[in-house]
């Protein structure tokens, strides 16, 4: 037992000079994340002057979970449904950034002369900004509420998801040294099946066991439950093909939609804050000064390539997502580095032998020099907004400002695009789950009972069971049918409607069918006419079945209030919030969310004495008080601790209200004046108090002092009696703050 494990050692040595160097660096004022970085070099092998880590592989591993955890986190805060909100901008951004990235990459590792499988896994490695670093460094300068914070971030989701694609393009190239058109489609459906999957099956299970569950969900038990969701969903994704972080997101973002997703993010953060502590010490230590120095000019040009790529064809990006010159500059300038992506490809073309070996530490020095340089990208890109502006000719700019593309998009769809669009929605969805139903069936449950039962009885249960399972979602893919509103609307408007309309039924009445039949003839081996027959009376009892209809639409209904929980917790009082946001944004203002500090000297005051109106020209929009909601507050309002504001201002404005919110916490030092103290006093003829009674004494009204009892000479403590007459000896127990007590006249304790 006198032995320490090695990691234990580890931990608090990284641990030890995490604290001490991301002190260092709150005091100067710079990013934690740098210093963190600067902690790992320090604990590592590389520097000779300090004890070093000894057991590298355990920190990686730590490191590994802390990856996962920070993109738990994210997922948490940034959802699929805000980013299908936001329309086909960040598509637009993030495919034109991965796109000019790619080949920049590739063309200065051709202008390096590496061989041509080097120089293409460069490019994808110099394509991906760094998620983690990113979001630490926003959270760091705190700006993480600025709207062009919240557009980066949606980018950078949909980069995580597009770099899976191409880490199976580039392993695909690997082994075969070509894409044929067919892996692509492959890949991209794969990764559609799963998301819809997992979001649909996840979205209609999780709340429903959180409801069902609510009286046991405290704070202890809400915890190990949303990791034990993230780390299975983890496990889940690297046994679908796709990476563990890939699916902590997935799962983060599924929770987002749930009513306990504030809550989950406030228990998840502290865990969050230590393992993202350990991932960029373990990034830190991947720093040596051999490679840099022996790779010098490489890694001056990469990073060189990385910064002005970004800035140029990240500003490009977002232009064209329609975000206005300032804004997009911010949003390039902040995606100027290279991360956790960039080493699992570096780490895949090594493994299939496919790249050079030196090129790992060349990407890691890269993500290293890259990664300090963030912060001061993001402070650079006000600066060099307004050199642009002195340099180009003043039209320019001001076409620059004006043309915003991503937000002139306008809907004319029609009766018959809802129509086309609900069918595709529900046949897409209800597929996806059949087809998922059907492979668990047939890959487990139908071996399980072929060791039970025999062959032929094993069949007919399983095809039986699989049926039932799979008959709401077969009668859901008919909920757009003869019955909704659009189609009998359409039916009406128009004879020539009902062909194409008639066409619809079929095509959907075809594919149930084609689900029946692919179940019925893989399990029983009858003759095809006698299967059809079956086939035809399955589909009768599924589209005729009164309670298989009800069940249908209680699950859909189901599935949607879960999916829109959330929205309804938010409106709280009424729908008065959301429009007054509506009439309030501009290009200019959005809306940013803050909680009080608990120790802030704001709580417990009103609205109208704070008066933020007039001293940060914002306006709070709503105040959130667990699950209640005071939408469009006025003067009389008053905040506590650990409300939520909604503020909406412009960054500017926002900017300042966070950084004075920042600075309402009260210090050690006036908490611990303000302490109550309880103390024993004599009262003394110099008091004052002798002969007065207690109630007139005035030691509760002037002194603010409260008498806690009367000492007997037996030691005992006499309850006080308001009409007690003091007297000099006396022996008091009185309880107040340091300061009130030392106030009192003529007592010694």
């Amino acid at each position: 037992m006198n032995q320490i494990p090695a990691l234990i050692q580890d931990l608090a040595l990284i641990l030890l000079v995490a604290a001490v160097v991301s002190l260092l660096f709150k005091w100067l004022k710079q990013p934690v994340v740098l210093g963190y970085i600067v902690a790992g070099f320090i604990a590592s092998s590389h520097f000779k002057y300090f004890p070093s880590v000894r057991d590298v592989n355990s920190i990686d591993l730590w490191a590994q979970i802390g990856v996962i955890i920070l993109l738990f986190t994210l997922g948490l805060e940034f959802s699929f449904k805000k980013i299908l909100k936001m329309g086909a901008a960040p598509v637009i951004a993030a495919l034109t950034i991965i796109f000019c990235m790619m080949f920049l990459g590739t063309a200065v590792g051709h202008w390096f002369g590496l061989k041509s499988m080097d120089g293409i896994y460069l490019g994808g490695m110099l394509a991906m900004s760094s998620t983690t670093i990113i979001y630490k460094a926003f959270q760091d300068l705190g700006i993480l509420q600025k709207k062009f914070a919240g557009i980066v971030l949606s980018v950078l989701i949909l980069e995580d998801i597009l770099a899976i694609v191409l880490i199976v393009m580039l392993s695909t190239l690997a082994v075969s040294h070509n894409i044929e058109g067919s892996e692509m489609v492959g890949v991209l459906l794969r990764l559609g099946f799963f998301l819809i999957l997992w979001f649909v099956g996840g979205l209609y299970l999780i709340p429903i066991i959180f409801r069902r569950n609510s009286k046991f969900l405290n704070s202890e038990t809400l915890l190990i439950i949303s990791l034990a969701l993230c780390f299975i969903m983890a496990v889940v994704a690297v046994k679908s093909g796709f990476s563990a972080a890939f699916g902590a997101f997935v799962v983060g973002s599924i929770l987002a939609e749930t009513v306990e997703a504030e809550r989950i993010e406030k228990l998840v953060a502290p865990v969050k804050d230590l393992f993202g502590a350990i991932f960029f010490v373990s990034v830190g230590m991947l720093v040596d000064p051999h490679v840099l120095v022996e790779y010098a000019w490489p890694i001056v040009i990469l990073t060189l390539t990385i910064i002005v790529g970004q800035a140029i064809f990240g500003t490009f990006g977002f232009v064209l997502a329609g975000q206005q010159l300032k804004d997009a500059m911010k949003c390039g300038f902040s995606m100027s580095q290279i991360g956790e992506f960039a080493f699992i490809i570096a780490t895949m073309g090594t493994s299939l032998g496919v790249t050079s070996n030196y090129l790992y530490p060349i990407v890691v020095a890269v993500s290293v020099v890259t990664t300090f340089t963030t912060p001061y990208m993001l402070k650079a890109a006000d600066p060099a907004y307004a050199g642009l502006c002195r340099l180009l000719p003043h039209g320019w700019v001001a076409w620059l400002e004006r043309y915003t593309p991503g937000r002139s998009v306008v809907n004319h769809s029609g009766n018959w695009n809802k129509l086309i669009s609900g069918m595709a929605k529900h046949l897409v969805v209800f597929t996806i789950l059949s087809v998922a139903v059907i492979a668990l069936s047939f890959r487990f449950f139908l071996p399980f009972l072929r060791n039970m039962l025999p062959h032929w009885w094993a069949n007919e249960v399983c095809g039986v069971v699989t049926l039932i399972f799979i008959a709401p979602f077969l009668r859901g893919i008919m909920a757009r049918g003869n019955h909704s509103p659009l189609f009998i609307t359409l039916w009406k408007e128009s004879r020539y409607n009902r062909l194409p309309l008639i066409f619809t039924l079929i095509v959907r009445v075809v594919l149930i069918c084609m689900f029946i039949f692919y179940i019925i003839r893989f399990l029983v081996p009858f003759a095809d006419p006698v299967l059809l027959l079956l086939v035809l009376l399955v589909l009768g009892g599924i589209l005729l079945s009164r309670p298989l209809r009800l069940n249908s639409i209680r699950m859909e209904k189901v599935f949607m209030d879960n999916l829109h929980s959330r929205d309804a917790l938010s409106k709280g009082e009424g729908a008065a919030h959301s429009a007054y946001v509506r009439r309030l944004l501009s290009k200019e203002l959005h809306l940013a969310d803050f909680e009080v500090p608990e120790d802030s000297i704001w709580g417990g005051r009103l609205l109208g004495d704070l008066n933020f109106g007039q001293r940060y020209e914002v306006h709070v929009a709503s105040i959130i008080r667990g699950t209640h909601h005071i939408n469009i507050p006025n003067g009389n309002d008053r905040i506590y601790p650990g409300d939520h504001l909604q503020v909406i201002g412009t960054d500017e404005q926002i900017g300042r209200f966070s950084v004075d919110l920042g600075n309402t916490v009260v210090v050690d030092a006036e908490r611990a004046d303000r302490e109550m103290q309880l103390r024993q006093f004599m009262i003394t003829a110099d008091s004052g108090l002798v002969g007065k009674k207690l109630r007139n004494s005035g030691i509760r009204e002037q002194y603010h002092c409260m008498i806690v009892g009367f000492e007997t000479p037996e030691g005992a403590l006499e309850k006080p009696d308001t009409d007690r007459v003091f007297a000099s000896g006396d022996i008091v127990w009185l309880v107040g703050e340091k300061e009130a007590l030392a106030g009192l006249p003529g007592q010694t304790s």
